[in-house]
């Protein structure tokens, strides 16, 4: 995937969740199912889009990405969250339900 790619992505779609990790990174391998579990569950319609920063140092240093992992959402194409390391998942739940009624309801 391509900087430009991601951008037209990010545009074109109603949502978007880009997660970023590293194969070494033991958080990112603990947390990577619970978020793709909460997003099929509850958020269907937003795209979810999974990265190694390693094989996307480009796409991590455009979105100023310093530590993983790290979710970015956006919601009609802005930046709507974004949550590093320590993020709770039921939080996370409840600030994203109401925008996504609202938008994608």
């Amino acid at each position: 995937m391509t900087l430009e790619e991601l951008n037209q992505m990010i545009e074109g779609k109603p949502a978007v969740m880009i997660y970023f990790s590293g194969e070494n990174c033991g958080v990112c391998k603990a947390l990577q199912p619970k978020i793709k579990n909460l997003f099929d569950q509850s958020f269907d319609k937003i795209e979810q889009i999974y990265l190694d920063v390693a094989q996307y140092k480009h796409i991590a240093v455009a979105f100023n990405i310093f530590s993983i992992p790290t979710m970015l959402v956006f919601l009609d194409g802005k930046e709507f969250i974004r949550k590093g390391r320590n993020l709770s998942i039921e939080l996370l739940k409840e600030q994203l339900q109401r925008p996504y009624d609202i938008f994608l309801g």
